[in-house]
């Protein structure tokens, strides 16, 4: 039985039906009391209340299952902000994951994998092809991918220790059913505005968008599938890979997969680039489970929109 932290979140459902369709069985943990949403997945799942940061409540759901994985996807990092200070902020988020990893240990479990991101990337300086190996900065622009950088040290030397397969996922820019707006880009915006027949807020957009800025674009059943491939693979080679398309896609592709379902989509950007994020090389990925991104910017837009325009649960 494969645990799932974050699993009722939008990459998480994706992983854990991607996970179902594989034939495994899941658990899903979640910090906040919550109600398993009628038709998530197209399988039985177990829903558990239990905090990463509180090892007794992850204990006691390794008391009642039997636990043989786990995709730890629910955030290890003091973010969004909160009043709480913030050495025990930072105390609280670096603990969630050493528990997990904790809790792995007691139970024997073989494999973790652990969200990362992206923008672990950022200042590498290269438009082209990101892969795994290249040498990271010591620095981060923000909370997300500074947290994430101090995980996978963590997690290649805890690896290291206690011989447990720990895998990083670097997953790139992500969009989809169950997803909301974005503050590094603007394509599920882009999509919710194009269905409710308005204009799209960018408001809350971290820099500018402009129509040629680009970057890895996977859509979430992507992401999820293959989340499910790296954790049920028979043999990983790697501590790292990169989850994403390995191509890179401008806002322009975007606007225009849009109004190809939706003509008349109220979608205007400025000419020229702001930024480029580059692509994810997604070699080891292909190599080790056989993945290939099923979904190419057209079909993702098509399919996103059918799912908002049937009603379902935003």
């Amino acid at each position: 039985m494969i645990l799932v932290t974050g699993g009722l979140g939008f990459i998480g459902s994706h992983a854990v039906q991607a996970l179902l369709d594989r034939g495994e069985e899941c658990v899903l943990v979640q910090r906040r009391h919550a109600r398993l949403p009628a038709d998530r997945f197209g399988g039985p799942v177990h829903l558990k209340q239990a905090d990463v940061t509180d090892l007794s409540s992850l204990r006691d759901v390794g008391s009642r299952h039997r636990i043989t994985g786990i995709v730890h996807l629910a955030g290890s990092m003091p973010w969004p902000p909160s009043p709480e200070p913030p050495v025990g902020a930072t105390r609280r988020a670096l603990g969630g994951l050493l528990n997990i990893i904790q809790v792995a240990q007691d139970w024997n479990v073989n494999r973790v994998g652990v969200a990362s991101t992206i923008g672990v990337y950022a200042g590498v300086g290269t438009d082209g092809a990101l892969a795994e190996n290249l040498p990271l900065p010591m620095t981060a622009p923000h909370p997300i991918p500074t947290f994430k950088k101090i995980g996978e040290l963590l997690n290649a030397h805890l690896a290291e220790a206690t011989g447990i397969d720990i895998v990083n996922y670097r997953i790139s820019g992500t969009w989809g059913p169950l997803g909301h707006h974005d503050p590094f880009f603007p394509a599920p915006e882009f999509i919710h505005a194009a269905v409710d027949g308005r204009a799209p807020d960018l408001s809350g957009l971290r820099i500018p968008a402009h129509l040629d800025d680009a970057l890895d674009l996977c859509y979430v059943k992507d992401t999820g599938r293959a989340i499910a491939l790296l954790q049920t693979a028979d043999k990983l080679h790697h501590r790292t890979y990169n989850v994403g398309t390995g191509r890179a896609t401008t806002n322009a592709e975007v606007i225009a997969a849009i109004r190809s379902v939706i003509p008349n989509a109220h979608l205007t950007l400025p000419p020229g680039r702001t930024s480029s994020h580059g692509h994810l090389d997604i070699t080891r990925l292909r190599q080790d489970t056989g993945y290939r991104p099923a979904y190419d910017t057209e079909r993702a837009a098509a399919d996103y929109i059918s799912w908002l325009r049937a009603g379902t649960e935003r």
